[in-house]
């Protein structure tokens, strides 16, 4: 009897996964709705959304079925809101965009590790990319604002002027840094290529 109910209350909890992924795999459009805001619900690009579905026009139709292109896990997005709730406290809402757009694009690019979490944990010469690491405050939960700058950030994915790294110029001692090209100053980060 316990076998059965074992194997029932799994078989529920496999379905209800299913349905949840099935449910996340396609979208019918709304009135109002935008691919920026399908976007940022479902935390994908609209590049993606676009290619996906050879949708290259701003122009939606109420009714049609989108095909939603998978995103980054549950786990990934809360690790890269709290690693922008960690650098970006305090800094403007588009700082914090921009702070996950730099985890992003290291991610999409050859010389970085191809996932959030080894972009984020990586060390190099016994240096840690990301202060929060070191210091521990990657640990503290994501404010709601981090949160939504994650989605942002995974909607525009694809979009921005390249930024790989960002600093501070009243704290940074790197020269090698400062000698980056600058792609966007937001509040006290600079951004760079």
């Amino acid at each position: 009897m316990k076998k059965i109910l074992v194997g029932f209350v799994l078989s529920l909890s496999l379905l209800s996964f299913t349905s949840t992924s099935e449910a996340a795999s396609s979208y019918t459009v709304q009135s109002g709705d935008t691919l920026w805001k399908i976007g940022m619900r479902y935390g994908v690009s609209v590049e993606d959304l676009q290619q996906l579905n050879n949708h290259y026009s701003s122009q939606l139709n109420i009714g049609d079925t989108l095909t939603i292109p998978s995103t980054i896990s549950a786990s990934e997005k809360d690790l890269l809101a709290r690693l922008v709730q960690a650098e970006a406290v305090g800094e403007p809402y588009a700082g914090k965009v921009a702070v996950a757009t730099v985890v992003l694009n290291r991610v999409d690019n050859s010389k970085f590790p191809n996932n959030i979490k080894d972009v984020i944990y990586e060390k190099s010469a016994g240096y840690y990319a990301f202060t929060p690491v070191k210091n521990g405050q990657i640990n503290q939960p994501a404010s709601v604002s981090a949160k939504k700058a994650v989605s942002e950030a995974l909607a525009f994915r694809g979009m921005g002027s390249g930024s790989l790294y960002f600093y501070n110029p009243k704290t940074a001692q790197s020269a090698w840094i400062k000698s980056r090209p600058v792609t966007i100053k937001i509040g006290n980060h600079t951004f760079t290529r």
